[in-house]
């Protein structure tokens, strides 16, 4: 339990921060919505036996009709237009909470090190945003709200049957409490298990059906079609058998609930007889207290589907709440030291959720102007030696000082939006004339100016419409309009053709005068340009060598020719 209040702690902080007063309105609106109707059914049944016993004595010539009739169309209103703001109410406040909910957890998985895991599984900021935060939306509408007004409603209905006799009231009250709040308990830790079964087949099978769509080719290629439609259908099989035990579970708690009210009526109406019979109470009191004790088990059966969604709600606050911190930007590293674009003493540092360091240390130091290549085989540690000069990734130990860098990464990301805009992200104040320089830098304005739109061209999802050696040169383009004085670069002719990659070379090599550059790679022409090499392996640096020297050339001859 202390887990699910840890977790549950900071979405319920979110909650109240984003929409406290809209909230508790809601609140307010649905309790009172619950007691006017538990007192509408009351005071109907004592108007309509005192009005039939009234008429059968000589009372009914003085009995006064017009105050109860105003009571209950009073009443009537008064439910009617608090079920109506209610609806309003509690539906704002739950889609702003949840709006602010998804821009949190959005910004939280911004963070450099969560960016960093979405790659390799990009389907879960998908669940996240979507199924695990509409499961959130339970917590407020079917578990806190119907919780809270069956309380209050309780004790409303005890204290109206305690005027009658103290018994009837305390044990109306215990019985309510127990076997309204017992049973829905029951219910939600028998659904627990398959409410998150049912939550992790969805998305199996989500996750398998993108795949079987974006994948079909291979799949084909493959021979794996087949196998994947049974993987989907296993994924769909058991999502059916968990929704048969969920609806096995409330098919339970609705006959507990009936059973519950059965229970209640039967001992109230003899309660009251009782009390009739000994003239402690009249007919009408009697038929008001057997209304309010039945009225009063409605609210708790509000809390059937809450129960049954309580597992998705927990599962999805212990997966949302460590992501709801508003995004932190990295700190800043330290300023480069005199004379240096940049200087790493003794640094150590981890991946995220890792238990072996990334990075062992690494002393490193680079003057202005000087250009490095860092090579070393696959998982060496070269793009996490980047990401800790970018700032992204922090160090755990030692000190790291550098100048303002800008990272280019192995991969292009291009968005659904014009050329212009996608140069736009990297200097969103550049003029047109330094658009264009860029572009002409790059080796792309031609291309562009023969476009019908130019540079207001439009383009598809990742960058559709453009070839791939004409992304990397928007991307380039976008290094050119960062205007800072040492670049990060991670292998940034991967996948190009020898010519297209050696004109990329060259024209970042000449953009780069007077730049520090440290680039990572394992293709000789890339660290060629290069005025030292670094070997890494492990995480650690394990040589440097200048240009010039016998292991500066044995460096290049180990790496991958052009």
């Amino acid at each position: 339990m202390s887990t699910f209040a840890a977790d549950l702690k900071p979405i319920l902080r979110l909650f109240l921060a984003e929409r406290r007063r809209a909230l508790l309105l809601g609140a307010a609106l649905s309790a009172a919505t619950v007691t006017a109707g538990i007192a509408l059914l009351g005071l109907s049944g004592w108007f309509i036996t005192a009005t039939s016993l009234a008429a059968l004595s000589a009372a009914a010539i003085t009995f006064d009709v017009f105050a109860p009739s105003a009571g209950i169309r009073l009443l009537a209103i008064v439910r009617t237009a608090a079920r109506y703001g209610e609806r309003l109410a509690t539906h704002d406040a739950t889609l702003g909470v949840l709006a602010a909910l998804r821009e949190r957890l959005f910004r939280g998985f911004a963070e450099p090190g969560a960016a960093r895991m979405l790659l390799h599984r990009p389907a879960r900021l998908l669940f996240r945003l979507t199924a695990d935060i509409d499961a959130l939306d339970s917590l407020y509408l079917r578990i806190l709200v119907p919780g809270a007004v069956a309380l209050g409603a309780t004790f409303a209905a005890s204290l109206v049957l305690g005027f009658m006799h103290p018994l009837f009231g305390l044990f109306s009250g215990l019985f309510l409490i127990g076997a309204g709040l017992g049973l829905p308990l029951i219910a939600a830790r028998a659904a627990r298990k398959y409410a998150r079964r049912r939550t992790h087949g969805i998305e199996a099978l989500r996750s398998r059906t993108i795949d079987l769509v974006a994948g079909q080719t291979d799949l084909l290629m493959a021979g794996r079609l087949a196998a994947q439609r049974q993987a989907i259908a296993a994924a769909d099989h058991y999502t059916a058998g968990a929704d048969d035990r969920l609806n096995r579970v409330e098919t339970g708690l609705t006959f507990g609930f009936g059973l519950v009210s059965t229970l209640l009526l039967t001992a109230s109406l003899l309660a009251v007889a009782a009390l009739a019979e000994t003239k402690a109470i009249t007919a009408p009191v009697a038929a008001l207290g057997l209304l309010v004790a039945f009225a009063a088990t409605e609210p708790f059966a509000a809390l059937r589907r809450g129960a049954l969604e309580l597992g998705r709600t927990l599962l999805a606050a212990k997966r949302v709440a460590p992501r709801l911190a508003v995004a932190r930007a990295p700190e800043p590293l330290a300023a480069a030291l005199p004379g240096y674009a940049l200087s790493l003493k003794d640094v150590s540092a981890f991946h995220e959720n890792s238990a072996v360091p990334a990075l062992q240390t690494i002393d490193l130091m680079l003057r202005p102007g000087e250009r490095l290549a860092v090579v070393g085989g696959s998982g060496a540690g070269k793009s996490s030696l980047l990401a800790l000069l970018s700032g992204e990734l922090p160090a755990s130990a030692g000190r790291v000082a550098a100048t303002r860098a800008t990272l280019l990464t192995q991969r292009t990301e291009l968005f659904e939006d014009s050329l212009r805009g996608n140069l736009a992200l990297a200097n969103p104040d550049a003029s047109e004339a330094r658009l264009r320089d860029a572009l002409a830098a790059a080796g792309l304005l031609a291309d562009i100016e023969a476009m019908p739109r130019g540079i207001d061209t439009p383009l598809g999802e990742g960058g559709l419409g453009l070839s791939g050696g004409q992304s990397r040169r928007v991307a380039l383009a976008r290094l050119f309009l960062r205007d800072t004085p040492l670049w990060l670069l991670d292998e940034p002719t991967e996948g190009l053709d020898g010519a297209t990659a050696r004109d990329v070379l060259g024209r970042l090599s000449a953009m780069a005068a007077g730049r520090s550059l440290v680039i990572a790679t394992h293709i000789r022409r890339e660290a060629a340009i290069a005025d030292r090499i670094a070997v890494i392996e492990g995480g650690r640096i394990t040589e440097v060598s200048r240009r010039g020297e016998a292991a500066f050339e044995k460096a290049l001859d180990r790496l991958r020719p052009d």
